[in-house]
């Protein structure tokens, strides 16, 4: 089950449940799309892998799966 984090790992921009922006890598490290494709060219920091568009968790899901709200804030340097 995806964690669902809610802020950019680079920019802590707010990304809920239902963004369209939300990008993981193979390791739900999570990124804004204008953090992926500006500043890490589709590379993850951690991993070196790609990045995926995050699927959106729906509504009725949530409350039983509900989303993380522990901010992981590592901005790339």
């Amino acid at each position: 089950m995806l964690e669902i984090r809610p802020t950019c790992e680079n920019c802590n921009k707010s990304l809920p449940p239902n963004s369209n922006e939300a990008m993981i890598c193979t390791f739900e490290c999570t990124f804004c799309t204008d953090c992926v494709e500006n500043v890490l060219h589709n590379v993850c920091p951690n991993c070196q892998g790609n990045f995926v568009k995050r699927p959106i968790r729906p509504e009725s899901l949530l409350l039983k799966y509900p989303a993380t709200t522990v901010i992981t804030y590592k901005p790339v340097k």
